[in-house]
């Protein structure tokens, strides 16, 4: 990982290059700026991890230039002020503007550089916090004691070690982006952000902005690009991505750099990308729907991330991390999966993963009530009671198709259900999903579903 960029903000020379010289010597990276101007110029070059700003300049005082980052977003860093002649009202009003310290002339060298510190650390702490809030609660390490999770722990370990880009692929709920954030966590990023972007989830037309970051009306917003950058950006669901989009990140990937929308210098790209997706990247190149070159890019190192019916022996430990999660994180009640619930649990298909699972444990410990989690309450939290455990759930619904389609395969994947819990009885299940005989009959052979064979 690089190590974080800092902006010097200040009109006296000496100070900029005494300042750039200490920093420098703790292995930061720095640049400096001798008025407001150039200020803005330098943040439109590149994203800082901290700006050091001097109060006082020819052509914009310090306040007035922070009162003009927050009026166009978010601070984009922690801000140090600097003054020789400041006063108490003056350090009040920069730390309400969002200023982290305020810093006297002649600065001292300690303080600096313990300030400079503290600014990063904080702010690595802020990161951190958002993104648990938004994704909360997470997995650090993938959870699991089977051989399976063992062998596929230890090739993340090798590939984090290698600066190199990787594609997960998986179904959905299986656990990719845990995976992708315990590779971060075990690579020489690891101090670096991680920041997902949800593909799927960003409107078409605002993909570039979101990626890229832009440049419109003299504000600079940074995109994800650079808000990874010394870090990771993870890809969920790339094969979502705009063709046009695409060829975007592809140049990005070739030359090391991008344009922001509507900007005209080039952004130096520092990030290692993690992409996932549950559909076949080749099935979609073949569509034509996924450039190719861009998925050879991407896919430089692959990682394939099993379904939970692959390894049901780790389900013991997932009941019990996701019990103390909840319990820990969202104050609800301590409750244990007995012995029977633990085995049938074992035997589920889980067509919904790691992310079912998850979700059952937490509608368990809301809605039930006493110590122990019995068979009986599980089978109804499913809605598997009386049913063939296998046969209900082997065949979920996959959601990457026509319309049409997929109500047909549910249409077929319920009345089989309901032919084999009334046991081929047509009277009963007529009675039970709401359909007349004749036109359940006349459904069931337009589905190929043969009534005999569940007699």
């Amino acid at each position: 990982m690089s190590s974080p960029h800092i902006l010097v903000i200040d009109d006296e020379p000496d100070i900029r290059n005494l300042v750039k010289e200490i920093l420098e010597d703790e292995h930061y990276h720095v640049w400096v700026a001798e008025n407001g101007e150039s200020a803005r110029r330098a943040l439109r070059d590149r994203r800082p991890n901290l700006v050091l700003l001097d109060i006082w300049m020819p052509d914009i005082d310090g306040i007035s230039l922070l009162k003009e980052w927050m009026q166009s977003e978010e601070l984009p860093c922690p801000v140090i002020m600097m003054s020789g002649h400041g006063t108490v009202e003056t350090a009040v009003e920069a730390t309400r503007l969002g200023a982290y310290d305020f810093l006297e002339k002649p600065l001292s060298l300690a303080k600096l550089l313990l300030t400079v510190q503290r600014a990063l650390e904080a702010n690595k702490l802020r990161e951190e916090n958002r993104g648990l809030r938004r994704h909360a609660p997470l997995v650090q390490e993938p959870v699991g004691r089977s051989p399976l999770l063992q062998r596929l722990r230890e090739q993340v370990k090798r590939i984090a070690q290698h600066d190199t880009w990787v594609l997960i692929t998986g179904e959905s709920g299986s656990g990719r982006e845990t995976f992708a954030r315990y590779l971060h966590t075990q690579s020489s990023r690891k101090e670096g952000p991680f920041v997902d972007v949800g593909v799927s989830s960003i409107t078409r037309g605002n993909a570039p902005r979101e990626l890229f970051g832009s440049e419109e009306s003299g504000i600079t917003h940074y995109g994800a690009l650079e808000q990874a950058g010394g870090g990771t950006l993870f890809l969920s669901e790339v094969a979502e991505m705009d063709l046009e989009v695409q060829a975007q990140l592809l140049g990005a990937l070739d030359t090391g750099a991008f344009l922001r929308v509507g900007g005209t210098d080039p952004v130096e790209l520092d990030v290692r990308i993690i992409a996932a997706t549950q559909r076949n990247l080749d099935d979609e190149v073949q569509a034509g729907r996924f450039r190719e070159d861009l998925f050879f890019h991407l896919n430089v190192v692959p990682l394939n991330v099993p379904p939970l019916r692959d390894h049901r022996e780790d389900v013991p430990d997932l009941l019990s991390f996701y019990v103390d999660q909840f319990v820990a994180q969202e104050k609800l009640p301590y409750r244990h999966f007995n012995v029977a619930a633990q085995n049938f649990l074992r035997n589920y298909a889980w067509p919904g993963n790691v992310r079912e699972l998850r979700n059952l444990v937490q509608r368990l410990l809301i809605l039930g009530t006493g110590n122990d989690i019995a068979m009986n309450e599980v089978e109804a939290a499913i809605g598997t009671a009386d049913a063939p455990r296998e046969r209900s759930v082997a065949n979920p619904i996959g959601f990457d198709q026509p319309l049409r389609q997929a109500r047909e395969q549910f249409e077929r994947a319920y009345l089989e259900y309901q032919l084999e819990k009334h046991q081929g009885n047509v009277s009963r299940m007529a009675a039970e999903v709401g359909m007349e005989r004749t036109h359940l009959y006349r459904k069931l052979r337009s589905l190929g579903i043969e009534i005999k064979e569940r007699r």
